[in-house]
């Protein structure tokens, strides 16, 4: 259904603001897609204070904003989101002076609400072991499960960078993992022992049970699934090259001769389609999404006794209070983490307690651990309560 004429006023501009954030600014899909709600629940706020009748964009005025920063806390919009629509709006009105068709930011006089971030929710050591040992190791899902939890909490990945992981991007030789954040900015984060073989077994058992699944549904026998139809030998090929295990059987025939003729632009072809195929994926051999990893997340907190809230990014969380509490810099946090500004790394320096008790215990005079053998209890003056008489002095001389 087409918009009515009077919206195109707003909805054009808005939708190359849109587009010059996807091409230009190189903004991930849930960026632009939290621009254009903002920027819609914005006009839809136009078009009810004006009966329907849309303005231009260089009409609306900053005294005219303020009435809509009004309205949302009036339906009592949280600080973070008022905050968010008041950015979309200095980034809409930005692009329209460079433009030309808006000759000043009505949004730039508009200040966000005053708020303070909440600390992120961290768990300990022992409770991050006990999570990461829930999913069961005779199940599929269950190692596919682990090889997931261990791969987040070993890297420090948020779950949209888990779950966008193709073979291209893991580098076993080297433990390491290309990874593609926010605004697609790439780095590299690195594999933990634990995380490398939870993965590896992953890889070679229930990965290839999960990808022949729907062809082969009628044999899933749990309990028995890496005997459920085994893939092709060029499959099989392909997971043992990529894992370097160039001496197994999967590699090559009984003769000797490799499985898989890279001469052959064929088979190079199939090479480079299973590069580009999802490390982790669904029940039914897709791709794996962000909801579905936070689903099993929930299962397992209620099988361990953790906490409800507790989400895929807490393991994030964890991975960088855990660092900072070893003694690893912020610096160092802020790369391993791919975050732009260290501002946003520096709220892990609230969470870290355990290098903040340490150096206070170390460095206060009157918070040291060690007790002075010559002040026993016995030879430790006892402090008397003062007499009523004392509080009869002058003044100066309480």
């Amino acid at each position: 259904m087409q918009p009515p004429a009077n919206e195109k006023n707003l909805r054009v501009p808005i939708a190359r603001f849109l587009r010059c954030l996807a091409v230009e600014r190189n903004f991930s899909d849930y960026t632009i897609k939290s621009y254009r709600e903002d920027l819609e629940a914005w006009l839809e706020y136009e078009l009810a204070v004006r009966d329907g009748a849309c303005p231009r964009p260089d009409q609306i005025s900053t005294l005219e904003l303020r009435g809509y920063l009004s309205a949302m806390r009036e339906a009592e919009y949280s600080k973070a989101t008022i905050s968010r629509r008041l950015a979309a709006l200095r980034g809409f009105y930005k692009f329209g002076e460079r433009e030309g068709w808006a000759t000043e930011n009505p949004a730039a006089a508009l200040r966000n609400p005053r708020g303070r971030r909440p600390l992120p929710r961290v768990l300990s050591t022992e409770e991050v072991q006990k999570l990461l040992a829930a999913p069961p190791e005779d199940d599929p899902l269950g190692l596919r499960d682990r090889a997931i939890l261990e791969t987040i909490y070993s890297a420090g990945l948020r779950v949209s960078e888990l779950v966008g992981l193709n073979f291209s991007d893991v580098v076993l030789d080297e433990d390491l993992l290309k990874i593609r954040g926010k605004g697609r900015r790439e780095r590299f984060a690195f594999l933990g022992s634990f995380a490398k073989k939870a993965l590896l077994r992953y890889l070679l058992t229930s990965r290839r049970y999960l990808r022949i699944a729907p062809i082969a549904r009628g044999r899933r026998d749990r309990a028995r699934f890496a005997e459920a139809a085994p893939p092709s030998n060029e499959e099989r090929a392909f997971v043992a090259l990529f894992t370097k295990t160039a001496n197994s059987d999967a590699v090559r025939t009984p003769d000797g001769r490799p499985l898989v003729d890279f001469q052959d632009p064929t088979a190079r072809r199939r090479w480079e389609a299973f590069l580009a195929e999802p490390i982790f994926v669904n029940k039914n051999g897709g791709r794996l999404n962000v909801r579905s990893v936070g689903r099993k997340l929930d299962g397992y907190l209620r099988d361990v006794g953790l906490d409800a809230k507790i989400s895929p990014h807490t393991l994030r969380h964890c991975f960088a209070t855990h660092l900072l509490d070893s003694g690893a810099d912020i610096r160092s946090i802020q790369e391993l983490l791919g975050h732009k500004n260290i501002v946003t790394t520096q709220i892990y320096t609230h969470v870290s307690t355990a290098s903040l008790r340490a150096i206070y215990e170390k460095s206060h005079p009157r918070a040291r651990l060690g007790f002075d053998s010559a002040l026993a209890p016995s030879s430790t003056p006892s402090i008397e309560p003062p007499l009523a008489a004392d509080f009869n002095r002058p003044t100066q001389y309480r």
